[in-house]
């Protein structure tokens, strides 16, 4: 059985996505990163970067327990896991393997961290800092506008449908957020919609739904995720 630690993010998502269209049975373990969940001990043990999601598998390579922190490592590791149904999502073949892998790398590198702060900046820092909020929203348009060129020579980032469609896709459903319009970049549009419309992705994309956060975040809220010293030393 798998077992995914996770808070419906980005991140969080593109698990979810995958082990859908996987078709794997899975146990959702909700880590409430706005109480402070994710500095707890028990998950420290499984993602010793207090960040979710992390995946447990009761049964891992070894027939033994195995434990996994970081996103883009979960993804390829559930893959491999999987034989033929894996390979689906991402090959073999050395040459499309790392066709797959270079654009999940892009996203790990590039686009979570830009997206991210373009987010931030812009919806959450205490006071407004215009060259923080001019920088991010800039090379967020810069790097939609790599996905558009991209896309506009193949159907998905790695030629098939990937998990590097699968790690990109949750972080371009914030675009407006972002400071970005999505009719900018038209073969992202195209791109967005055909995978926003599989049935997996509408599957994976209700994970938590009923703990989503409505409105904005109290002080509480903001104090964890973006100045927890308190936790630093633990």
């Amino acid at each position: 059985m798998l077992d995914l630690y996770v808070w419906p993010t980005p991140n969080g998502y593109k698990i979810s996505i995958l082990l859908e269209e996987l078709g794997l049975p899975y146990n959702v373990h909700a880590i409430d990163i706005g109480k402070g969940e994710q500095f707890k001990p028990d998950f420290l043990k499984i993602s010793p970067n207090n960040k979710m999601p992390a995946l447990v598998d009761s049964d891992g390579p070894d027939g033994k327990p195995y434990s996994l922190f970081e996103s883009g490592a979960i993804l390829m590791y559930l893959c491999d896991r999987n034989g033929a149904a894996g390979a689906k999502f991402l090959p073999a073949d050395m040459r499309k393997r790392y066709d797959v892998i270079q654009w999940l790398m892009f996203q790990m590198g590039g686009i979570g961290p830009m997206f991210g702060q373009a987010h931030h900046f812009r919806q959450y820092a205490p006071e407004p800092i215009k060259y923080a909020v001019d920088r991010y929203t800039n090379e967020t348009a810069r790097l939609y506008g790599v996905l558009d060129r991209r896309l506009k020579e193949v159907p998905y980032l790695a030629g098939d449908y990937s998990i590097a469609d699968m790690a990109v896709f949750p972080w371009t459903r914030s675009y407006e957020r972002q400071g970005q319009k999505i009719e900018d970049f038209p073969n992202v549009k195209r791109w967005f919609d055909a995978i926003n419309a599989r049935p997996a992705v509408v599957k994976g994309l209700k994970l938590l739904e009923d703990r989503r956060r409505v409105g904005p975040m109290d002080e509480k809220q903001k104090e964890v995720l973006f100045g927890a010293t308190q936790y630093q030393k633990r």
